[in-house]
């Protein structure tokens, strides 16, 4: 069987957190799923550097999807994103301290790009196991927007398929009155929403 290539990426804890629940998900992933082979890669929760950091290892590694996963505590289910756009506006400060407010990803980029993964079908496949799963219209304007979005840019008009994947907070971070799942449902998750790409 020849294998396509995914990259697939998880942050850094942040925030004062322990854990990040995206890199507990990708870590646990198994080496191939459907017919891809995977590439796992820890990224820091830092304007640039993440997506720096993604576009080096795609460089080597030449994938035919980059697919990013997000932590976004509070949500209730995982969420593939649609749309990155050109903003970055800090609620808090990233891992090295930036807190930019009503700056651009890219001075030079159109207003947004549409995700170019198939989100639709990753939802549908997601729902399958019986986990919460729904579209999301806003990747926020943090570092994970800023990934997505720079990476949607870099890779326009290419064959490179670009995502992003938001998970909730997982039950081992030990959140009080604020949802979350099983470590292993978002592992099953982030598996069916492999099996969705082409």
């Amino acid at each position: 069987m020849e294998y396509k290539r995914l990259l697939i990426t998880g942050f850094d804890p942040f925030g004062g957190e322990r854990l990040n629940s995206s890199w507990e998900a990708v870590c646990r992933l198994p080496e191939e799923i459907a017919h891809y082979r995977l590439t796992k890669l820890r990224i820091p929760v830092i304007f640039g550097s993440a997506a720096d950091a993604v576009l080096c290892a795609a460089h080597t590694l030449k994938p035919d999807v980059i697919l990013c996963i997000g932590q976004a505590g509070g949500r209730t289910a995982v969420t593939p994103e649609v749309i990155g756009i050109n903003l970055r506006e800090s609620r808090i400060a990233d891992n090295a301290g930036s807190q930019p407010v009503n700056e651009p990803v890219l001075e030079s980029g159109p207003d947004a790009y549409f995700s170019t993964v198939p989100v639709r079908e990753m939802v549908k496949e997601i729902e399958k196991t019986g986990i919460p799963a729904s579209l999301s219209l806003s990747a926020g304007a943090f570092v994970c927007n800023d990934l997505l979005y720079t990476l949607l840019h870099h890779y326009q008009n290419t064959q490179t398929l670009t995502g992003f994947i938001h998970v909730p907070f997982i039950c081992e971070q030990e959140k009080e009155n604020c949802f979350c799942l099983p470590l292993a449902d978002v592992v099953t998750a982030l598996t069916a929403a492999i099996h969705a790409l082409p």
